[in-house]
């Protein structure tokens, strides 16, 4: 689903936020991606969302190449960023109806989907709120349910439970944990380690824009010597 090889990306010519990174996803896989601030997860990440120009490399998203066919690679990705962005003079409907139609939906199909989204995500609530007057918790429903509403195979969450109380982080957590039971490849980056041991089936970890380690939770404690994940972190990052 997701093939990344020797991926750079460089900015003002000589800085290297993603120094020659690799790595593959499958269907039905939630891969984690972690590192400390200023490590270049999240660049790669937007990347393969299209809203980044690679310097270098390869990075594909279902068999279609970023760079050459980047309109093929939205149609099957839906990316949630740090940070909501929800329109304030929107409501929730509006809003995901408005992400639907920008992703080529329309019609008797577009509100069925949105039926089903409001549904899954139990935004039915909240369907008429505002922008202005959601709360964070409804911001971030709101934000996977613009990034689902297209049905893509390919989602990528970053910080998805950045900000949140512990009862809405909860829920975004086993939504993600759904939609991998619904077979879709998922990229999901993250600070919180026990987000990271609760559902990732496979982590890299990168600092200053390269991959350290990469493998499943167990290899990478039989690997490094160390069962703790956090320590094993800090371990190989400080």
């Amino acid at each position: 689903m997701v093939h990344v090889e020797n991926l750079t990306k460089s900015f003002r010519g000589s800085v290297l936020a993603v120094d020659h990174i690799s790595f593959e996803a499958q269907a039905g896989e939630i891969f984690g991606l972690i590192g400390p601030n200023g490590a270049g997860k999240t660049t790669a990440l937007r990347i393969l969302s299209t809203l980044l120009r690679p310097s270098g490399g390869i990075a594909q998203v279902a068999g279609f190449d970023v760079f050459r066919q980047p309109g093929e690679v939205r149609r099957r990705v839906g990316f949630l960023s740090a940070s909501t962005g929800v329109y304030e003079r929107m409501s929730a409907w509006e809003l995901v109806e408005y992400f639907g139609r920008l992703n080529g939906m329309n019609g008797n199909s577009l509100r069925d989907r949105q039926e089903a989204v409001f549904e899954l995500l139990q935004m039915n609530d909240f369907r008429n709120v505002l922008g202005v007057h959601m709360s964070t918790g409804m911001k971030q429903k709101v934000s996977i349910a613009r990034a689902i509403i297209h049905d893509p195979p390919v989602l990528i969450f970053d910080e998805p439970t950045a900000g949140l109380d512990v009862l809405v982080a909860r829920a975004v957590l086993q939504t993600i944990q759904r939609f991998r039971a619904q077979g879709r490849c998922i990229l999901f980056s993250t600070h919180i380690m026990r987000e990271v041991e609760k559902l990732c089936d496979r982590v890299a970890i990168i600092h200053h824009g390269r991959i350290l380690t990469c493998g499943t939770l167990d290899e990478l404690r039989q690997r490094h010597g160390q069962h703790d994940l956090e320590e094993l972190f800090f371990e190989l990052v400080v």
